[in-house]
């Protein structure tokens, strides 16, 4: 018999299934019951007691060999699945590959994804064929930055510093909040990597560009950061400096290798922060080399001759309306994501995250903290915490014992400290009403609207 179910009502359930497993009604309500909470234990052990004939509707055992396959439980989904479905033979892949039968599980991998795309799995790939993608491999043992000097001849080992700098890898788990962002970084960016065989089977083509703006300090550059952990592709960093030249012809050349060192190493994600540094409004320039270098950056992103397949672009602005409208034209930045400030449920996971690992007070109401922190940016709320935590640093010091932070420390910060996001929040109020040419910042209005 297996531990009994952690969830008190499907544990019941379980036991009256025990005394009855002949009833078909109760039968049912156990299965989904089990699989709303996951539980591949509880699944098991329904299969023992009933057979394989309880998963008689395919939606549910859809679901049900979706939740043996999360737990590894990899041979009893072979009993389940039909032998020539790409579940079995995923199954059996990975089967062959703990019994050290790389070959055997590669090529049977490989007849599974033939049978179903949509469950390829490139980590497990990467795995199978010994080619595992990642930032050390592309850096090429490059640990530092490599200093670029402006010259006639730009080549490919100055942009190698590009490539994003050591340090913690971080997923969307640990940004707050966003939701609909994430999702359509995934569907554009993410997915596309991931499963690169249900794209083709389908004629669709991976590349264009997301545009994300917002007030500063709400997660733009931290999603990028984010993005590269969740897809494991070359992720390329470009900040103004490492585009911008004070000889003439050498921006547009640098950014032009950029682009080539990304085409080279596909698929990559090029992330530009700032962007309209490099790709502000011709008609507002007064030097022709910025109309140049504009004009550059709109040939890489969709020349004649360039092919940006497998190369997605990101870039984070907190002044869209500054960005030359050149770029929102489709196969360029043809999505553009609205990041604002986070709403309650996610300032509640910023916080708990900010406060996460740190000593804490037992009086410590994040209710009242979200309340209170209504506009507040990810950086204003870290803000409020660290100010927080110097608050408890020097009364543990004049105390000589460690004093953890409680509901005191966290008021005062919030008395002594204010939102930065409202600033922004004016000025994108006044474009989005006057200057709001095509919808394009009735997200910005939404937003507004919904905070009044």
């Amino acid at each position: 018999m297996t531990d009994a179910p952690t969830d008190p009502q499907l544990a019941a359930l379980l036991a009256a299934l025990r005394a009855t497993p002949g009833n078909l009604p109760l039968r049912g309500v156990v299965l989904d019951a089990c699989l709303a909470h996951e539980d591949a234990a509880t699944l098991l052990e329904i299969l023992a007691l009933c057979g394989t004939d309880a998963l008689d509707d395919e939606t549910r055992r859809q679901r049900a060999l979706r939740l043996l396959d999360a737990a590894g439980e990899h041979e009893a989904l072979l009993r389940l699945a039909p032998a020539d479905s790409g579940e079995a033979l995923m199954a059996k892949a990975r089967l062959l590959f703990a019994d050290g039968r790389r070959g055997e599980a590669l090529e049977t991998y490989r007849a599974a994804v033939a049978a179903n795309p949509a469950i390829e799995d490139a980590g497990f790939f990467s795995q199978l064929s010994g080619k595992v993608v990642s930032l050390a491999d592309a850096r090429g043992g490059r640990g530092e930055a490599v200093p670029s000097i402006a010259n006639d001849d730009t080549a490919a080992h100055d942009v190698v510093r590009l490539l994003e700098p050591a340090a913690p890898r971080i997923g969307f788990d640990d940004v707050g909040g966003l939701d609909e962002v994430k999702r359509e970084i995934r569907r554009r960016i993410i997915t596309p990597f991931l499963k690169p065989s249900l794209f083709q089977r389908f004629k669709r083509q991976s590349g264009g560009g997301i545009l994300m703006y917002g007030p500063p300090g709400c997660g733009k550059t931290l999603l990028a950061r984010a993005t590269a952990g969740e897809c494991g592709a070359k992720f390329y960093n470009v900040s103004i400096t490492d585009v911008l030249d004070m000889y003439i012809g050498e921006s547009e050349r640098k950014l032009h290798e950029i682009f080539q060192m990304a085409r080279r190493t596909a698929p990559s994600v090029v992330f530009f922060d700032e962007v309209e540094a490099i790709g502000g409004k011709r008609q507002h320039s007064r030097e022709a080399t910025t109309a140049k270098l504009v004009s550059q950056f709109l040939t890489e992103l969709d020349g004649f001759a360039q092919n940006n397949q497998h190369v997605l672009v990101l870039g984070a602005t907190n002044v869209p309306w500054a960005v030359d409208p050149a770029f929102r034209r489709p196969g360029r930045f043809d999505r553009v994501l609205f990041v604002p400030p986070p709403d309650a449920a996610a300032r509640g996971i910023i916080l708990r995250l900010l406060l996460d690992g740190r000593p804490q007070a037992g009086d410590l109401d994040l209710a009242e903290l979200v309340k209170r922190t209504s506009g507040h940016s990810g950086a204003d709320l870290r803000n409020l915490v660290d100010t927080a935590a110097d608050e408890a640093i020097e009364e543990s010091i004049e105390t000589g014992r460690e004093t953890a932070i409680g509901m005191r420390h966290l008021r005062d910060a919030l008395a002594r400290t204010r939102p930065t996001t409202l600033e922004w929040l004016t000025s994108a109020r006044n474009h989005a009403r006057y200057a709001n040419q095509a919808g394009q910042y009735d997200d910005v209005l939404k937003f507004l609207d919904s905070q009044t």
